[in-house]
């Protein structure tokens, strides 16, 4: 099966090496740092929305 191409977001800053970009491999949802491709965290798609609704509910607001 061929690999699957890597999706930035339409908002990175210039679209250069600073951005975060995800895929979805084998069922998973693959995500890396543009700076560091080789860096790849591995997640299922429930932990993926688990993440979003504790940044949609603010619980990271603190880090930025």
């Amino acid at each position: 099966m061929p690999e699957t191409k890597w999706q930035k977001s339409s908002f990175c800053g210039g679209g250069g090496n600073n951005c975060v970009e995800v895929r979805l491999e084998s069922c998973l949802i693959e995500m890396r740092e543009s700076e560091q491709p080789e860096a790849v965290i591995t997640m299922t798609r429930e932990q993926l929305a688990a993440f979003f609704a504790g940044v949609k509910a603010g619980e990271f607001d603190h880090l930025i």
